[in-house]
């Protein structure tokens, strides 16, 4: 590695004059406030361009607005898919990214991007209590597949929360639950967890429906708003998280586990710099 240099903003005088053809990861974590470290990235980027940077690749663990992916109201705007022509434009020649909330927002590039995954890191801290009487759950039936993949790992069943949409109001409700979680410890699995509201309502839905216990487990903590406070007031026993997004120590109550990701993109990384496969990674 002794060839790839990494970036930041307090580096950049250094960076002009050293990365000429060199192999350059850019590392922008996407916490708050997010509009600065956009415009951040965008910055480096072009300026490790204008430097003759040989590849220079965007290290995004969170990718931002990535809910954001489609038109599903009137004039608004799509804004993952302008955050990937930003990107490109400012002169990323690759991106890394972990967990895309929908995993076709790649195609909104035109350079090859690598999606990496918490997930064996999720089920391997998961592995280490027992989970005879376990069942792992989707919060939403857009879920299942990822859930999907978890169960076939670590060999559980599963169940689906049916949440419906009523009138105009945007806040799907539960309303039905496929699968049995009765006499059950729950484990929730989800890709992000942003102001806890749906994953507390998900708990609370397991509980009336027989679990003895709710578990969660999701790649991105934003953990923002009321987020705290409605986790440590919940029934929830364990948050288990990366931190793809920074946590701070504020937010670090004993209900949340904050799992570290610096060695899968580490890895990702070295490969990339030498052309080896990067979904080798993952191959189980």
């Amino acid at each position: 590695m002794d060839k790839v240099t990494f970036a930041n903003e307090n580096l950049m005088i250094q960076i002009q004059e050293n990365v000429r053809g060199q192999d350059v990861f850019v590392i922008q974590p996407s916490c708050s406030p997010v509009s600065d470290g956009i415009i951040e990235l965008l910055i480096m980027l072009d300026a490790l361009r204008s430097a003759s940077a040989g590849r220079i690749t965007a290290v995004i663990p969170y990718f931002p607005y990535v809910r954001s992916d489609k038109k599903d109201q009137p004039r608004i705007s799509i804004a993952a898919r302008l955050m990937a022509d930003l990107i490109q434009s400012a002169g990323a020649e690759r991106v890394i990214t972990m967990d895309l909330h929908a995993p076709q927002i790649q195609g909104f590039f035109s350079i090859p991007v690598d999606q990496l995954t918490a997930r064996n890191l999720l089920c391997s801290h998961l592995e280490r209590r027992d989970l005879s009487n376990s069942v792992l759950v989707a919060s939403d039936v857009g879920e299942v597949k990822d859930v999907g993949a978890f169960s076939r790992i670590l060999g559980l069943q599963m169940a689906i929360i049916d949440k419906r949409r009523t009138g105009n109001d945007d806040k799907a409700k539960a309303t039905h639950l496929v699968g049995n979680v009765e006499g059950k410890e729950a484990i929730i699995v989800d890709d992000e967890i942003a102001t806890a509201g749906t994953l507390c309502e998900a708990a609370d839905f397991l509980r009336q429906h027989g679990a003895i216990s709710v578990r969660a487990c999701a790649t991105h903590p934003i953990l923002c708003g009321p987020a705290m406070e409605r986790i440590q007031e919940s029934s929830i026993e364990e948050v288990i998280v990366t931190d793809t997004v920074p946590v701070p120590r504020a937010k670090r109550i004993p209900k949340v586990n904050v799992l570290s990701v610096a060695s899968i993109f580490g890895e990702a990384i070295r490969r990339i710099h030498h052309s080896e496969s990067v979904g080798a990674m993952f191959d189980n």
